[in-house]
C-alpha cells in the first residue's frame, strides 16, 4: 500500500496555514493556532485516529478565532480527500462512541465521496478558554464538507463544555481510523457504484 500523506496549502488575507496530514500514523502532531484549547482538541484527533498532522497556521486573531478555526477545518478535509486516494480497500464506515467523564459523545462517518453534516450538541458554555465552544460544530461542518464525508456527530450526554468538545473530538477520531483503515479482505472501492 503507497503512503497515505497529503499536503494542502491555503494562504488568504485572513489566514495563512499548511497542513500535512498522514492517515497511516503513530497520533503526532506538531504546530499551533494560537488557540490554546483548539490546540489541545487537533492533538487528540491526532493521537486518537493515529494520525500524523505537522501545522503551520497564522490567523487574524486579532480580530477573534473563527477564520483560524474554519481553516484549519477546510485544510484537514481537504488533506484527508486526498490522502485517501481513490479509497481502494478502505472500511468506508466508522462509528465510535466516547465517553469523557459525565458527557458522552457518538460519531458516525461514511467517506463515501457525498457530505452531508448532522450536529446534534447542545453545549452551554459560550467559550472554553479562548475558544468560542460555537466553533466546534464550524470545523466539523468544514471538515465534512472538504472531506466528501457523511458526518453524524451526537452529544448524547453534556455537562461540562470542555468534556464534551472532547468526547466529539475523540469520538471522531476513533470513527475517521476505522473508515479510513484498509480490510486486506477488500478488493476495490467499498461500493457498488465502483466509486466513491
Amino acid at each position: 500500500m503507497s503512503q497515505r500523506i497529503a499536503t494542502v496549502d491555503r494562504q488568504t488575507a485572513e489566514t495563512q496555514i499548511t497542513l500535512t496530514l498522514n492517515l497511516d500514523g503513530s497520533g503526532e502532531s506538531t504546530g499551533e493556532t494560537g488557540i490554546g484549547f483548539f490546540d489541545h482538541m487537533l492533538n487528540l484527533l491526532a493521537r486518537h485516529g493515529l494520525l500524523d498532522i505537522e501545522l503551520s497556521c497564522k490567523g487574524d486573531l486579532e480580530i477573534d478565532a473563527h477564520h483560524t478555526v474554519e481553516d484549519v477545518g477546510i485544510c484537514l478535509g481537504q488533506a484527508m480527500m486526498d490522502a485517501l486516494g481513490d479509497k481502494s480497500d478502505i472500511q468506508r464506515y466508522g462509528s465510535a462512541y466516547v465517553p469523557m467523564d459525565e458527557c458522552l459523545g457518538r460519531a458516525v462517518v461514511d467517506l463515501s465521496g457525498r457530505s452531508a453534516f448532522v450536529w446534534q450538541a447542545v453545549i452551554d458554555a459560550e467559550r472554553v478558554g479562548e475558544f468560542p465552544t460555537e466553533l466546534a460544530e464550524e470545523f466539523f461542518g468544514k471538515v465534512s464538507a472538504h472531506a466528501k464525508m457523511n458526518l453524524h456527530l451526537d452529544l448524547l450526554r453534556g455537562g461540562n463544555a470542555h468534556h464534551g468538545i472532547e468526547a466529539l473530538f475523540k469520538a471522531f477520531a476513533r470513527a475517521v481510523k476505522i473508515a479510513a483503515s484498509t480490510d486486506p479482505r477488500m478488493s476495490g472501492v467499498p461500493s457498488t457504484k465502483g466509486v466513491l
